[in-house]
């Protein structure tokens, strides 16, 4: 099933499933995802997914919906789409309806170049294939992992810690020789991912 997940800023502050037909995002307690802030209508938008599409309409908001920068009334959700509600952004990762995953090279992709150094900052290592000894700072609120049209994992910073999270449930991720087997795994310093056979090292800095 498709997943996204909704910050503010560099906060993740939740992930949710799109479990439901249809999915209301606003300010009133009687949406499916209610975020609280004045700059958010009521009933601010929807969307509604059906087999493997999903179609985001914005319902006549006050302050407007945008996707990828620009303002939208009703789009097409793809692969990677940025919504943009007000100071609040929501990231769309569908399920993958094609073959399994295949990494001819492993691509981690953050939403800003981060700083060595800075404190309380993760990394990944990667340990085997061509790109061994490669290392990414994890110092911004989601990383995806994998190459760029199959985006299998996503590394998640929370104000607990990180967490690693499976988008399309397909198998082939386990960390520390075992698979995970749930939606989302706290993860420790020196932890090693395998995701499809490409092995990489988590380390707190």
């Amino acid at each position: 099933m498709a997943k996204i997940i909704l910050a503010r800023g560099d906060a993740v502050l939740r992930e949710f499933t799109l479990v439901k037909e249809r999915v209301t995002i606003g300010r009133g307690r009687h949406n499916d995802i209610v975020i609280d802030d004045r700059a958010i209508s009521a009933e601010h938008a929807v969307i509604v997914t059906g087999d493997d599409d999903a179609f985001l309409e914005d319902l006549n908001s006050t302050n407007g919906t945008m996707v990828n920068g620009q303002p939208i009334r009703k789009h097409f959700l793809q692969e990677g789409d940025v919504v943009e509600l007000a100071r609040y952004r929501i990231l769309y990762l569908p399920t993958d309806g094609g073959n399994e995953p295949r990494f001819g090279s492993t691509v981690l992709e953050t939403s800003a170049s981060p700083r060595r150094g800075e404190e309380g900052v993760a990394l990944l290592r990667i340990l085997n294939g061509p790109e061994a000894g490669k290392e990414m700072l994890l110092s911004k609120a989601l990383t995806t992992i994998g190459r760029p049209e199959v985006r299998t994992v996503i590394m998640v910073r929370r104000a607990d810690g990180y967490y690693l999270s499976p988008v399309d449930g397909k198998g082939g991720l386990s960390v520390n020789g075992q698979p995970l087997e749930t939606d989302s795994r706290k993860m420790a310093d020196e932890d090693v991912i395998d995701v499809c056979g490409v092995r990489m090292q988590f380390l707190m800095r």
